[in-house]
């Protein structure tokens, strides 16, 4: 089914509004990747014989790209790291990070509901892709490790555009590699910064409850809807 030129009535709809395609964010929305991004961090800044966060504060870290987390590793642990030095731990983080995947490390799970989220919506014909901020290559590695990637029509990471999450640039970006409108396209995230980049898109945004959105309660995000998991979804849409 070619749902991007189905007829309107045909379509799946959200509080009356027709929905041509679902994006979803990756990292606290389809899979629980903060020990990963954790173990890399602390490998990187053990290189550079540093402290790290423990692994529930990193959780707290997560959100807006890899360099804003090592930004915030450098702030909470004060260690005095200058711009230059900032780099080199990221350029260690993406190292480890990268070698995790490769060598099968990687203990990154979907959280309970989205596998069967996913294969129910593409079961249905609905055009999926991922928008995340964490790097392209890594996101496709994971989507690849976890068995899902051939689920998704377009995925854009935190390099694919000039600017990432909560700007609404690469919402657009995908909805127009997706062929859809983006008043017809939705955003499901777990933070403000997939709220804050659905809304600037022109998006309806819905949300779960058990992501990380920067330490604080996802609650209390203002999102159209909140599902408890994302296997809600489909039938949230009528499907």
């Amino acid at each position: 089914m070619d749902r991007p030129d189905a007829s309107p009535a045909a379509l799946p709809r959200l509080r009356g509004q027709a929905v041509r395609a679902v994006l979803f964010d990756l990292d606290g929305t389809l899979l629980d990747t903060a020990a990963d991004i954790a173990l890399a961090l602390r490998r990187a800044l053990a290189d550079r014989g540093l402290p790290a966060p423990a692994d529930e504060v990193v959780r707290t870290m997560i959100g807006k790209g890899t360099p804003m987390l090592v930004r915030r590793a450098n702030d909470a642990l004060a260690l005095g790291l200058d711009e230059a030095a900032q780099a080199q731990v990221l350029d260690g983080f993406m190292d480890h990070y990268g070698r995790m995947q490769e060598l099968g490390e990687s203990g990154a799970q979907p959280f309970p509901g989205a596998i069967e989220g996913l294969r129910a919506l593409h079961r249905a014909g609905v055009p999926l892709g991922v928008v995340t901020n964490k790097y392209h290559r890594f996101a496709v590695g994971l989507l690849r490790l976890r068995g899902i990637d051939e689920l998704f029509g377009v995925v854009v990471g935190g390099d694919s555009c000039e600017r990432r999450k909560p700007d609404p640039q690469p919402l657009l970006f995908a909805a127009a590699q997706l062929g859809t409108d983006p008043r017809e396209t939705l955003m499901v995230g777990d933070s403000v910064n997939d709220v804050g980049a659905a809304r600037a898109a022109g998006m309806t945004v819905v949300c779960v409850p058990y992501g990380y959105n920067e330490g604080q309660d996802a609650r209390l995000l203002p999102a159209d809807v909140f599902v408890e998991t994302i296997a809600e979804l489909p039938a949230l849409l009528g499907l």
